[in-house]
């Protein structure tokens, strides 16, 4: 389903893909913008208590992570380095995302254990992408879990999103217990990747490591 949705908005993109090629920029730039902005929306707004306000700033820039992509492919630019880029930079903006949802419940949303809950979030989000790429250095793959990348950010987002939207609407304050119900499935399903993602590693590990049977 996922990759549907991203084949749809490349599709969507692709006006804008042509535009900033001709206008010269390249797919490196918006990725750093692309970020930048997604951390600005996190970490300007979430702290001060407008969700809805952040997520909708975050929303326009993670966009850019389609436009990048495809705007590579489009002009042959496809490179090594920018695939590290981008996944570096996936890992900033996770952050930023949890760590202004940390900030929020520090400050005007005033729960520390629902601060403590959205840094676990944060943290074992990063174990996960590590588990992944260390695997995949490793010439494995641990590409299994519940909790993948775009999954977590779409959850996030969109309960954040709908539940400061419905409080401003008049439903009150209890609907933003939605985003402390999402960060606890979260936490529970990223852990549970990390150790499918370990599990996995393992018996690929102890294949390699059985020596062939003898033939005849």
């Amino acid at each position: 389903m996922l990759e549907r949705f991203r084949a749809f908005w490349t599709s969507v993109f692709t006006p804008v893909v042509r535009l900033l090629l001709r206008m010269g920029i390249s797919p490196d730039a918006v990725t750093v913008v692309g970020t930048l902005g997604v951390c600005a929306g996190a970490l300007i707004f979430f702290p001060r208590g407008y969700l809805f306000l952040g997520v909708l700033v975050i929303t326009a820039f993670v966009f850019s992570d389609l436009v990048d992509g495809a705007m590579a492919r489009a002009s042959g630019r496809v490179s090594p380095f920018g695939a590290f880029l981008d996944s570096t930079l996936d890992r900033i903006a996770d952050a930023a995302i949890f760590g202004g949802l940390a900030l929020y419940y520090v400050g005007p949303g005033d729960n520390d254990t629902l601060a403590a809950l959205a840094i676990y979030c944060l943290s074992m989000g990063s174990v996960t992408s590590y588990a992944r790429a260390r695997a995949e250095s490793l010439g494995m793959q641990a590409k299994v879990g519940i909790a993948e990348r775009a999954t977590r950010l779409v959850s996030i987002l969109v309960v954040t999103g709908l539940a400061d939207l419905a409080n401003m609407l008049g439903v009150g304050e209890k609907a933003l217990w939605a985003i402390a119900v999402t960060l606890g499935l979260l936490a529970v399903a990223s852990t549970i990747t990390v150790v499918q993602r370990i599990l996995v590693v393992r018996t690929q590990s102890q294949a390699l490591a059985t020596p062939p049977a003898p033939a005849g």
